[in-house]
């Protein structure tokens, strides 16, 4: 579970961004879209269990996750590192600010790993890490495990503290730690399994899902959970039957080319397992069955499924496993070839005390307008993103604006009211001022 994130210097965000999930304790609003902990020092604390990230084109919402994205490669990549010169590609400082190309790209993530609360940062810039340090709180009090800053005097990392609480130092470990490699990584390769539970928040815990037009969801999942008739397979059915999309069943089934003797010919020299592995599962396509005349089920090609179809069939099966795992999941473009009265069914699903029994979380990008709704969304559960005249992007919640109670909160989005709009009050080409201002007769020449 994410409990907040901040990044600073990164692509469009200049300064600090900070995304908080901490549910606010004077909205008593749809209690079901919050997890309520138990933590040390946190007791009976509770956090959102999904947010809407809004905002214009290129206004930094896809940026906020792919930089949560990017703190994940470095934590999952970095023990990989062999050579102390090679740039650490996911560093991508702002680049609107030439004059100082040197300040580090900074992240800052509390989380909780098995029942552990967890606060990691980095700060790096391409060519080293500057800092990086983990704070543990299995009981009240923090405990620094370490620290490590770059010393640009002395030229090395001065390492704190010298007898942590709750970790033991490894001088010999951080002094094998190259410069543009994260300890936490080498600390696992190495076998540290106190830090295991971090590194695998990262890799296992936190997914991303790209459904924005410049992407194909991978069908493969779903296929799988389908064609293996696993324990989703019936949910899945389940989902899709629910949709209203007159589905009744799905099934796997083999789709051979015409020519498909000729094609295994040329593999008949092969030895018979490399040939098994090639031709094994090549030409199976999902199917599913709809409603037809009469109350019979009837089976439609695949290639005839519409877009919306083939989109919430990819999604099924990842998104019934992730409520049932409860991992975090980012979402660019969450209505991308949906319905909204559909995306708006899947974020209930993350809200219903009974779907989401683990207590998965959800942050997603939206243009959406009609989400912005009091019985899905708690105000909280709202931020915008928008750039300034620099173009420096910042990030901040809806209830900076205290919208009144009853307030209709799509009208007031979509006059502008919160910002986080495109703002084009001359068309698109300039054209709609200039034609305001010219006369009867002109307006009626140009027309």
């Amino acid at each position: 579970m994410i409990l907040q994130f901040s990044v600073s210097n990164y692509r469009c965000f200049r300064g600090r961004a900070i995304l908080n999930l901490a549910a606010s304790s004077q909205d008593k609003a749809l209690s079901d879209n919050c997890i309520t902990t138990d933590l040390p020092g946190l007791s009976s604390k509770r956090w959102i269990k999904g947010v809407a990230l809004y905002g214009a084109n290129a206004s930094g919402k896809t940026t906020i996750l792919e930089a949560m994205c990017a703190l994940s490669e470095i934590v999952q990549t970095s023990a990989q590192m062999t050579d102390p010169k090679e740039p650490i590609p996911q560093i991508e400082p702002f680049a609107l600010c030439p004059g100082d190309p040197s300040m580090p790209t900074a992240f800052a993530v509390a989380f909780v790993a098995e029942d552990v609360r967890y606060e990691y940062r980095v700060a790096a810039t391409q060519e080293r890490i500057w800092h990086e340090s983990l704070r543990a709180f299995p009981k009240k009090v923090e405990q620094l495990w370490f620290s490590r800053d770059w010393n640009a005097e002395s030229n090395r990392y001065i390492w704190t503290p010298d007898r942590p609480t709750g970790f033991q130092r490894d001088q010999q470990l951080e002094g094998y730690t190259l410069s543009n490699m994260l300890f936490l990584s080498k600390a696992v390769a190495s076998n540290r399994t106190e830090l295991e539970p971090v590194f695998r928040w990262f890799k296992e815990r936190l997914r991303f899902l790209d459904l924005s037009v410049r992407s194909r969801l991978s069908m493969a999942f779903t296929f799988n959970q389908i064609k293996e008739h696993s324990q989703i397979h019936g949910r899945i059915v389940e989902l899709l039957r629910h949709a209203d999309l007159g589905v009744t069943g799905a099934h796997v089934i083999e789709d051979r080319p015409p020519d498909y003797e000729e094609i295994k010919r040329l593999y008949d020299n092969m030895p018979a397992e490399a040939r098994d592995r090639l031709l094994k599962d090549r030409w199976l396509k999902p199917e599913l069955a709809h409603r037809a005349t009469g109350g019979a089920n009837l089976p439609l090609p695949w290639d005839s499924e519409s877009a919306g179809t083939h989109r919430l069939f990819g999604l099924a099966g990842l998104w019934l496993d992730i409520l049932a795992n409860g991992y975090t999941v980012l979402v660019d473009e969450l209505e991308t070839s949906m319905h909204p009265l559909m995306v708006r069914e899947l974020l209930r699903l993350f809200f219903s005390e009974k779907e989401n029994p683990k207590g998965a979380q959800i942050l997603f990008t939206t243009h959406n307008p009609l989400l912005l709704d009091a019985t899905l969304l708690r105000r909280d559960q709202v931020w915008f993103t928008d750039k300034d005249e620099n173009g420096e992007a910042f990030l901040y919640p809806l209830t900076d604006y205290s919208p009144r109670k009853g307030e209709s909160l799509v009208r007031g989005y979509l006059a502008g009211r919160y910002g986080a709009v495109p703002f084009v009050p001359s068309g698109l080409l300039g054209s709609f001022a200039a034609h305001e201002t010219l006369t009867k007769s002109e307006k009626e020449s140009y027309e």
